[in-house]
């Protein structure tokens, strides 16, 4: 009998572990929290509004943030195009145009409001080379004319630190190692048939 009563006792605690167990995992379960980028103006793969490009205004669209994770010192927030004419890539010695590249944004932010100037700026791939926002401006006579335009955030363990505006590539280097988490929002633009 005392046998019986010390194997019940033995399962009760194991039971007793076992939902201790799940309880915590899913307490911790909720604390993940996924970093997202999303924009008010336009959805993932959807079209950037004119406002935004070279044939509207040319000012950064709304963009939102949140699930930054715990640990992160700073956001930087890249703006590229790969779909550039073969043609500028050979020219210029370049695999995207940058459109904007900003950094050492603070982890609390959760909004970047349209037409403002966040961070530190990069260097855009103008012929000057502006640390500030260029939008988009697909060259009609070249295929495709529709380019996709990846809106790169990442949350960082750190901070950046540079002597003069750095380039995107400057930038990508210093973050390597650095980068806790990261997320692409993609919008596209077609001047060819807007």
């Amino acid at each position: 009998m005392k046998m019986l009563y010390g194997l019940l006792g033995v399962a009760l605690l194991i039971i007793l572990a076992g939902v201790v167990y799940v309880f915590n995992q899913k307490e911790h379960m909720s604390e993940v929290t996924t970093l997202t980028l999303t924009s008010s103006v336009f959805d993932h793969n959807g079209t950037i509004p004119e406002t935004y490009t070279c044939d509207g205004a040319n000012i950064n669209p709304p963009l939102s943030i949140s699930g930054v994770p715990n640990g992160t010192k700073s956001l930087a927030l890249i703006v590229d195009d790969p779909d550039i004419p073969q043609v500028f890539k050979d020219q210029r010695g370049i695999d995207s145009f940058d459109h904007w590249s900003v950094y050492n944004l603070s982890p609390d932010t959760t909004e970047i409001q349209e037409g403002s100037v966040v961070g530190s700026m990069g260097l855009n791939s103008r012929s000057e080379g502006e640390a500030a926002y260029t939008g988009p401006c697909p060259p009609t006579e070249y295929e495709p004319t529709e380019h996709r335009y990846f809106f790169k955030l990442y949350a960082l363990s750190g901070t950046l630190n540079f002597i003069k505006a750095p380039t995107k590539t400057e930038i990508e280097q210093a973050i390597d190692g650095m980068i806790i988490e990261q997320v692409e929002l993609i919008g596209l633009y077609d001047r060819a048939h807007k």
